[in-house]
């Protein structure tokens, strides 16, 4: 029977299962800023604020611009490292590598350094230039925070799997299982090393203990999407056991590994195909039949769905069923064309731009980045055929740059909208300068001739009190009530002189001297205080004198620096309109491009489906070929060729 090619082909799903394993050292992320040093400049504050919102694009423009005038300069390193990582964050990896490699020069500290080699290893990994990757990797020293340590290991693990150098991953990663609270990847990848390396016993030994690891604590009423991933994780290694198991033609172990996948998994259809395998390995194609039937039932886009469907005939066949044997090829072979029907159909959606534009128009974003993910599936004739094409790394990538490329396209007609703005602000700021200029030179000229007369004012002022404090001149800081009494004590002492020596000029003369005793007293007891009140309010003069004077200069300035300012705003927004309408088309040029890749990348997974559905097709006739064969040879009487 030509189903025990598909069964051998089954097997070698193993491989597949294991190489899967080999990247688990997670996506690139951007440098995280967070350092024991305190935040001392306001503006990398800002910037800061909008990486931790997911604002990068936002973030790493304000950051640029702060650099430019020099605004964090009590954060100089990490601010560089930032952008590094943020740049990285968009795939430009040369970019953030001539960073790096600027931060080293220049001497930066040695944690600078190491995190900063550390994410130019793992985006260059992330887009696959593994000698590169390699190469950063290994300029990582040792100052590492110990999360980051660990992805280092893992990474460099990754990159040795990725050479096929599986004993030299497997010694890596043995010195970081042995540690504790070693994660499930590294147990995970080392399980995949050692069977790759030959070690099928060790191996197996850390898979199987990951496949029946208990699932962690989750918290009564909260999601845990770690708890999920590692429930997938473990899945993933059952999977990975029993068709190793399968290979090696253990079908019985491979049969209680896959028992042990959950039914609505992401790996559940491979494990429900590896299960019937093993039943009809150990010649019980009727323990075949109910994996194998379930699994028929589901979505056809996995290629497992398509295989079961030519499965379940056969086990039919080893049932000498020949009679549904022969029903359930026929409707496989029906299925398979409505398949083939609705893949053309889907393939004309996507190259008719549906698939880009659902995509952007069902999951809007504020701005441009790495973290944006896939969340509503557009509006298509056959949404299912989407499945093994968004799962596609690849695909993945080349969509986040469409993403980017829509984003900059309406972020440069936006600036293009805001110059001509930009351009009106301007003239309006012309015009009512030149509106208030004449009156702000009037002013300025009249408050320029009443500043002098008020710094004679302040001299003389300043005379006076000198001469007061050398002669002790009490009266001359006396009070208006006391002038008032000077006053009268004087125009007395005239009409005493006048008097002549009787009793009652005697007696006036006697309170005379008792008042002006009196009032010369209080003037000598309230002279030092009076003294420095003068002095302070004459400080206080001049104090705003000066202010005066300096803001007259700063007017003057002004008016000599404004028309200049008005000026070099012109220079830049006619600099950057040119700019901008060549960045335009250009942008909009690429974006052009990168969707008809985007598509062309959809289209191609389509075609390998289809390229699936036309092998199983073959075999499906080739099957109901054998078993009209069959049938005539059993009318005939002759017996059935071997």
């Amino acid at each position: 029977m030509p189903l025990r090619t598909t069964f051998r082909n089954a097997a070698r799903l193993a491989g597949a299962a294991l190489a899967a394993s080999a990247i688990a050292a997670g996506p690139a992320v951007a440098a995280d800023p967070v350092n024991s040093h305190p935040l001392k400049d306001p503006h990398y504050g800002d910037v800061l604020f909008h990486f931790y919102q997911e604002h990068y694009f936002t973030s790493i423009t304000r950051l640029m611009v702060s650099q430019h005038f020099k605004r964090v300069d009590h954060h100089v390193d990490e601010a560089e490292l930032l952008r590094g990582g943020m740049l990285l964050s968009y795939g430009l990896h040369r970019e953030a590598g001539d960073i790096f490699a600027g931060l080293i020069e220049k001497g930066a500290e040695p944690p600078v350094r190491d995190r900063a080699w550390f994410f130019l290893a793992k985006i260059r990994y992330q887009r696959g230039f593994l000698a590169a990757a390699e190469d950063a990797l290994g300029r990582i020293e040792n100052h590492l925070p110990p999360e980051l340590e660990n992805e280092r290991v893992l990474l460099k693990a990754s990159l040795l799997m990725a050479r096929a150098d599986y004993a030299a991953a497997a010694a890596v990663l043995k010195g970081v299982t042995g540690k504790t609270g070693a994660g499930p990847y590294a147990r995970y990848n080392l399980g995949v090393a050692l069977i790759k390396n030959g070690d099928i016993a060790g191996g197996f030994a850390f898979l199987d203990a990951l496949g029946t690891a208990a699932t962690p604590a989750v918290v009564v009423g909260q999601e845990n999407p770690a708890t999920e991933e590692f429930r997938s994780l473990r899945d993933q290694a059952n999977v990975a056991l029993g068709f190793t198991a399968l290979q090696y033609n253990n079908p019985s172990a491979a049969r209680i590994y896959l028992e042990r996948v959950r039914l609505d998994g992401m790996h559940s259809n491979k494990a429900l195909l590896g299960f019937g395998w093993a039943a009809a390995a150990l010649k019980q194609p009727d323990q075949a039949l109910a994996p194998w039937t379930e699994l028929a039932q589901r979505d056809p886009s996995d290629s497992a769905v398509l295989e079961a469907r030519i499965a379940v005939p056969y086990a039919y066949a080893e049932l000498k069923a020949f009679g549904p044997a022969l029903d359930g090829y026929n409707e496989a072979i029906a299925a398979f064309e409505r398949e083939r029907v609705g893949l053309d159909e889907s393939i004309a959606a996507i190259r008719a731009g549906k698939l880009v534009d659902g995509l952007l128009e069902r999951n809007p974003g504020e701005e441009m980045g790495w973290f944006w993910n896939i969340r509503e599936l557009p509006d298509m004739p056959h949404v299912g055929h989407l499945a093994p094409v968004l799962a596609q790394h690849q695909f993945q990538e080349a969509f986040k740059n469409l993403r980017d490329l829509r984003f900059l396209s309406k972020n440069l007609a936006q600036w293009q909208d805001n110059i001509g703005v930009f351009s009106d602000m301007l003239a309006n700021r012309r015009q009512a300068f030149a509106e208030r200029l004449p009156d702000i030179r009037k002013r300025a000229g009249a408050g320029a001739s009443g500043l002098g007369a008020l710094k004679q004012q302040a001299d003389a002022l300043a005379t006076d009190v000198a001469r007061v404090e050398a002669d002790a001149d009490a009266a001359a800081l006396a009070d208006a009530r006391q002038r008032d009494m000077l006053a009268r004590l004087a125009r007395a002492r005239a009409t005493l002189a006048t008097m002549g020596d009787t009793p009652e000029a005697d007696a006036a003369r006697a309170r005379y001297r008792l008042v002006s005793g009196a009032l010369t007293w209080q003037l000598a007891q309230e002279f030092a205080q009076r003294l420095w009140d003068a002095k302070k309010s004459l400080q206080t003069i001049r104090a705003a004198l000066a202010d005066a004077v300096r803001s007259d200069a700063a007017l003057a300035q002004a008016q000599h620096d404004e028309p200049l300012r008005f000026d070099a705003f012109a220079a830049r927004i006619a600099e950057l309109d040119p700019r901008i309408k060549a960045l335009i088309p250009r942008v909009a040029a690429l974006g052009q491009e990168q969707q008809q890749a985007v598509q062309e990348l959809a289209v191609a997974e389509l075609e390998r489906q289809k390229e699936r559905l036309a092998a199983y097709t073959v075999q499906a006739r080739f099957a109901v070929a054998q078993l009209y064969d069959h049938a005539a040879q059993k009318e005939t009487g002759h017996a059935p060729k071997p």
